[in-house]
């Protein structure tokens, strides 16, 4: 059985403080084995025999929802989805030497056309992106604080959700769970 990462929107930001083991508790709960937490921002890294993931997303965000009284997106990528996220090489090395912060945005759904218009729309001098299926990446030549891109703008202009990490954070988890 593969290992599956789900990236979780809303875990240990803006207030919302909940503990790995509150998490992991969850997970299990909803028959989920194996469940383990990578870093406190919500990684979590569990085995299923469930065969579809859409649903399996959602039985977490409602678990998650009644659990913590506040929505909780999850985002379910496999070890192999993984694997070749952390390969894929977005931008140039030129321009990833000149940038503070590479990010990738995790969606549900593929970015339709029109979305990655909008998306596009968000580059500036400080940030440009990169549509990649259901990623999206963000390359900031600056500190992000000073960037005037944010979840809640790419969200409002998307219409939909997305959960952000850090590059190394998903290199450092493929490292850890290799591809089988």
């Amino acid at each position: 059985m593969p290992k599956l990462i789900a990236f979780l929107r809303a875990i240990n930001v803006g207030g919302h403080n909940v503990t790995m083991e509150k998490l992991r508790q969850q997970f299990e709960a909803l028959g989920c084995q194996e469940v383990e937490t990578f870093i406190a921002s919500g990684n979590v890294i569990f085995n299923s025999s469930s065969e579809n993931i859409a649903a399996l997303e959602r039985r977490i965000e409602g678990q998650l929802h009644k659990a913590l009284g506040y929505e909780v997106k999850a985002f379910i990528r496999t070890e192999a989805e993984l694997a070749a996220l952390a390969r894929y090489k977005p931008f140039k090395a030129s321009q990833l030497k000149s940038a503070l912060a590479l990010n990738v945005g995790f969606l549900s759904e593929p970015v339709t056309d029109k979305a990655k218009k909008a998306v596009v729309g968000m580059k500036s001098e400080m940030d440009e992106f990169h549509v990649r299926g259901r990623e999206v990446f963000w390359l900031c030549k600056a500190k992000q604080s000073d960037s005037k891109f944010s979840n809640a703008r790419f969200e409002k202009a998307l219409n939909t959700r997305a959960t952000w990490r850090n590059v190394n954070t998903v290199a450092r988890l493929a490292a850890k769970y290799p591809e089988k």
